[in-house]
């Protein structure tokens, strides 16, 4: 099957699409997306794997995420064993959150240590996808109106250029970032992926614009952040050719060309064809 667009950042493995699950992933296969299905911890990264497995158009990255990292050790032996499957892409999504303790109400505690258990968890899963040789899915958002935690993510990267600089790689999912920050990560070879959120908003206009043609790729984060015409909705991995068609728009490119773009650095990046 010739495929048009990817949706490299997916979750039909969690709650809000489970209900409709083959529903979902049909309509996806109807419109021609490529997709990568994202583990958030042990028991959905086992279920991408799954739906990977049973459907020729789809991968999974497994990982533990960041605000799971409190309640879930990233437990290298289970991980080790998903990892063999031949439709696993990538290792995440991992990272840093910073928000979510930075919007904290008044009187609501926070846990002790959270920001170094997240690193803790991080550098983790981060050795585990250089030693497998395989690229990270990031989970990285920082403290409200700041690009604080991107700004920390970078300085660790670039300080494993000298011994990992061949393996280390990776793609920024739903990325948000300013333009100073997105270009750090550029220098380093890592892509950056956007949602529909470019499709209401023009926070981000300029660092699409500005993006090396080699570090852009397409996700919904499906079941969130649903675009422009289908705000209000609940996302699905279909919605993915509206950020495509929004891409296009901003850079001044045809739909077209930026379709084979991305493809090819999905391609590039996590093997996926």
């Amino acid at each position: 099957m010739n495929y048009r667009y990817v949706d490299v950042h997916c979750h039909p493995n969690l709650h809000s699409l489970k209900g409709d699950q083959e529903g979902v992933i049909g309509r996806m296969k109807g419109e021609g997306v490529l997709g990568i299905v994202v583990g958030v911890d042990e028991e959905s990264s086992i279920e991408a794997v799954r739906l990977a497995d049973a459907h020729e158009h789809l991968y999974a990255c497994i990982g533990l995420h960041p605000n799971y990292s409190s309640s879930e050790n990233f437990d290298i032996s289970k991980f080790s064993e998903l990892i063999q499957n031949k439709k696993v892409v990538g290792v995440g999504e991992c990272g840093l959150d910073f928000f979510r303790q930075s919007t904290t109400k008044a009187g609501e505690s926070v846990e002790e240590g959270w920001k170094e258990k997240q690193w803790e968890v991080f550098k983790a899963q981060v050795q585990f996808a250089l030693s497998n040789d395989l690229p990270l899915m990031i989970h990285c958002r920082p403290t409200l109106g700041s690009d604080d935690a991107y700004e920390d993510m970078a300085s660790y990267f670039e300080s494993l250029q000298g011994e990992y600089k061949e393996r280390l790689r990776g793609n920024m999912h739903f990325f948000v970032g300013g333009l100073a920050v997105a270009q750090r990560f550029w220098a380093l070879g890592f892509t950056t992926s956007f949602t529909g959120v470019i499709t209401f908003s023009h926070d981000y206009d300029e660092v699409v614009r500005e993006a090396p043609a080699e570090a852009l790729l397409t996700e919904t984060d499906a079941p969130y952040a649903t675009p422009v015409p289908h705000r209000g909705e609940v996302n699905e991995p279909q919605y993915v050719r509206f950020v495509t068609e929004k891409i296009a728009e901003l850079r001044g490119e045809s739909v077209e060309n930026t379709q084979k773009n991305i493809l090819q650095n999905a391609e590039r990046l996590f093997g996926i064809r």
